[in-house]
């Protein structure tokens, strides 16, 4: 199973896993790990490490982020580095969490890696979008 750490800004962790226990409740090997103002870059990367090390039983660890290049994405990739069971995602949705912590347990990390950013990608839309991308099929299945 690839354990995931969702790690990111303010409430943005805690939020996102509140939002996923109404959603789909809760889920083994996983962790919310906030960076409040009153945190710092070594005390993230303690309760990371300190994560990292209760999940003996994942094959993989995937930390999902919320921005490119802040601190819980430069963190992660530290921790990281070097090391082929590991990966950071950044750019995390609510829609890439929830479908990625359901389908873990059949993926590979290079799949899950993949997988995600599909995932991201395909819940970033508008509105517009959607209902022309609606018509579109309903005048396809109407033979026009």
């Amino acid at each position: 199973m690839v354990g995931i750490i969702l790690c990111g800004h303010g409430g943005f962790a805690s939020g996102l896993e509140k939002a996923m226990l109404q959603i789909i409740g809760e889920q083994e090997n996983f962790a919310a790990i906030d960076f409040s103002l009153e945190s710092s870059t070594a005390r993230l990367t303690q309760e990371l490490e300190a994560t990292l090390a209760l999940m003996t039983s994942c094959t993989s660890v995937v930390f999902l982020t919320d921005i490119l290049g802040g601190t819980p994405f430069r963190v992660s990739a530290l921790l990281s580095q070097g090391r082929e069971d590991r990966e950071v995602i950044t750019g995390t949705n609510l829609q890439l969490l929830l479908e990625m912590v359901m389908e873990r347990d059949t993926l590979s990390l290079a799949d899950f890696r993949r997988e995600a950013l599909l995932c991201g990608h395909r819940g970033l839309t508008c509105l517009t979008d959607e209902l022309q991308r609606e018509r579109c099929c309903e005048t396809e299945d109407e033979g026009i």
